[in-house]
This record gives structure tokens, C-alpha cells and sequence, in this order.
């Protein structure tokens, strides 16, 4: 007996608009580039700012957020575990981040049907990664560097450089979900 074939879409970013306007829910990618960390504590900060109107202490404008806070590196490696966080716990956060330029989300679990009309309102994508893997998906980051809110520690903003991370098309831009199309 034979396996099925899984298509893996290789994406890097910055995402441009046709990019993730070809990626459908469900579809497995392997993504490449510059991705930025941000939980709960700094996205709470980073709304306080745009709602003050002040510019953000970094242009996330057209990039990637990866809802994750790494363990602190071993000795040789560039960063420590670093698996996804619940992504729930960002969705009040989330319409304004999108609004400001946010163009993907990597995360773990369901979104709120407010955070899925914005994706869709946006034309931005969610992607989810495994969780329970945090020591494995470390593999797949080849730099990292605190950026913002360093007395946050491990909930500070880094800026890591990925290489070829898998994950799961989770809602695509036009707010279709392939983990969970019956709720919400």
C-alpha cells in the first residue's frame, strides 16, 4: 500500500499578497525568512503604542508574527525551545495588529470568528505550528536577536531568521479554516 503524497509549498517572506493569496487551508508549507516572536505581554504593549499613536520599536508592517517565547539557548545553539503558544490569547489584539500591516500569524489552536473575519478582511493568513515540538521546530531557526521590550525576557520581540520551518496552513486569506471548519 502506497502513502499519499503531501505537496509542500515552499514560502518565504516578507509574504507578498499572491503569495498568500495562492495558499488555501490545509496546505503544508516550509517557510524561510525573517519572522518576529511576540506573546501576550508584548502584543498587549505594542496595541498600547498604536492606539497612542506611536510608532511601533519595530516596523511590523508586512511581516510575520510567530507567537512563541524561547527557552534561554543551550551552549553552541542559537536559540533554546521554541514551540508555538495558544493563539487565542492573542485574538484581542489581533484585529489591530492586521489593520496596522501584521501579514501572518504562526501560532497553536483555534482563532475567535473576530480574528477570522479580520484575516479574511485583511487578505492575511494564520499558520500553525505543532506544539508539543518546541525542541524540534528550535532546528529550524538559524539566527535570533531581542529587538524590542527586552525586559520582557523570554516574551520580548526577537527577530529570527528561519529555514525551511513546517507548518500547516491553518485559515487562509480568505478566512477558511482546515482545522476546525464547522465552528465559530
Amino acid at each position: 500500500m502506497s502513502r499519499p503524497t503531501i505537496e509542500i509549498k515552499e514560502i518565504s517572506t516578507p509574504f507578498t499578497a499572491d503569495a498568500i493569496e495562492s495558499l488555501q487551508a490545509g496546505d503544508v508549507v516550509s517557510l524561510s525568512g525573517i519572522v518576529y516572536t511576540a506573546r501576550d505581554q508584548a502584543h498587549k504593549r505594542l496595541c498600547r503604542a498604536l492606539e497612542a499613536g506611536e510608532d511601533l520599536p519595530v516596523d511590523l508592517r508586512g511581516q510575520t508574527l510567530y507567537y512563541a517565547g524561547p527557552a534561554p539557548p543551550p551552549p553552541g545553539a542559537v536559540i533554546g525551545s521554541i514551540g508555538p503558544t495558544t493563539s487565542a490569547r492573542m485574538d484581542p489584539f489581533t484585529p489591530l495588529l492586521l489593520e496596522y500591516g501584521v501579514r501572518a500569524m504562526i501560532g497553536k489552536g483555534n482563532r475567535s470568528a473576530a480574528t477570522r473575519a479580520a484575516i479574511a478582511a485583511t487578505g492575511s493568513i494564520y499558520l500553525t505550528a505543532t506544539g508539543g515540538a518546541a525542541a524540534y521546530l528550535s532546528q529550524f531557526i538559524v539566527e535570533a536577536a531581542v529587538v524590542a521590550y527586552d525586559d520582557l525576557g523570554p516574551e520580548a520581540v526577537r527577530r529570527l531568521e528561519l529555514k525551511g520551518m513546517p507548518l500547516v496552513v491553518g485559515i487562509d486569506s480568505q478566512g477558511r479554516s482546515a482545522l476546525w471548519p464547522d465552528c465559530l
